[in-house]
């Protein structure tokens, strides 16, 4: 795949306001470059739209992204685009099936990097078994974008039913698949130019299907099967503003709690060094291959099995607990057995990460 995409028809090194115009342009970079990568014949149809094979209830999603630098460790923006709206997905119990596909470029964009972004969302298109099969290209005048930024839709079928926050009881259990604040740490390093080439900071940016799975498997809910009270309550991927924030979204206005215990967070050691640099905390980064849970505590033991044996969720970790402690707040433990709240995330502190 990667050789038919350099192998394209276009030849010039850069976007120009052409290959937006909808004309011959347009449709070379669409055919010498976009169809070869997501190869399928929905999408070869070219149509407005895609027309595609269902029989239950759909789960639908879209996101935009416009992280900067475009590329960063551990990732790209086309990585990105594919993981944020399948992760979407997954958190809302659906099993990915489709995205759709839309492109910003400002003139000037070197058609490298474009080639670049393109094998990257293709590869992990593959990795998440979704199909790209439909799409929009447009081109903006130089100095008016910032490169690029693109925009995905998902499509998928749902696997389980999530009855949601209302259903959160005191001595539930908060769940986390991995260690925290990855990609926001080494977005905002690669973005400063303090991050070191051998520095083992990258982003946790993945496809989180097969955690999610495992974690329902493991549950014993399907979309068939599921019943009240479920066991997992809700599932979520801490994005922009990070673990800290999320919760918060959990708990506001709701008669309960979290509590979550600062010694059980799972926290790289180059996460906490980027962070003390740049003055962040990691409880507020931006996590992109990451999965929170709530679920009843009986079954907390074997999602936690279940995700510790899927890659990227190896550190699967119970952080903390639903109780009945000042309603609709979040707390954090400390090791010397103080508590403090955290409040969600005010102002712009990580911008352009995702």
């Amino acid at each position: 795949m990667e050789d038919r995409i350099i192998e394209s028809r276009t030849t010039d090194n850069r976007i120009t306001l052409d290959y937006g115009s909808g004309g011959l342009k347009t449709s070379e970079l669409i055919e010498s470059i976009l169809l070869p990568a997501f190869d399928n014949d929905t999408l070869a149809s070219l149509g407005d739209g895609a027309v595609l094979d269902g029989s239950q209830k759909l789960v639908f999603s879209t996101d935009s992204f416009v992280v900067s630098p475009w590329k960063f460790p551990g990732g790209d923006i086309g990585r990105l685009s594919v993981c944020g709206t399948v992760n979407d997905l997954c958190m809302a119990g659906g099993i990915p099936k489709y995205l759709s596909l839309s492109f910003i470029l400002e003139e000037g964009f070197p058609f490298s990097d474009f080639k670049s972004i393109v094998s990257s969302i293709a590869d992990e298109a593959k990795e998440a078994g979704v199909s790209i099969v439909t799409g929009d290209t447009k081109v903006v005048d130089s100095g008016k974008g910032d490169g690029i930024y693109i925009n995905t839709a998902g499509i998928g079928f749902q696997r389980a039913v999530l009855p949601g926050k209302s259903a959160i009881r005191p001595g539930d259990a908060v769940l986390i698949s991995g260690s925290i604040g990855c990609h926001g740490a080494a977005v905002m390093m690669a973005r400063s130019g303090l991050l070191r080439e051998d520095s083992p900071l990258v982003s946790d940016c993945q496809p989180l299907h097969w955690i999610s799975a495992a974690a329902l498997e493991a549950a014993g809910m399907t979309a068939r099967t599921s019943g009240s009270p479920a066991p997992v309550r809700i599932l979520r991927d801490p994005t922009r503003g990070g673990v800290a924030t999320t919760l918060n979204e959990f708990t506001e206005q709701m008669p309960f709690s979290i509590e979550l215990d600062q010694s059980a967070l799972p926290i790289d050691p180059a996460v906490e060094a980027a962070c003390d640099i740049l003055g962040l905390d990691p409880l507020y980064c931006a996590c992109e291959g990451r999965m929170l849970a709530v679920c009843d505590p009986e079954t907390a033991g074997d999602i936690l099995d279940a995700m510790r044996k899927i890659p990227g969720g190896e550190n699967a970790a119970q952080i903390g607990t639903v109780t009945e402690n000042m309603p609709g707040k979040v707390l954090l433990k400390t090791p010397i057995g103080g508590r403090r709240i955290l409040a969600k995330l005010t102002g712009i502190q990580l911008p352009r990460i995702c």
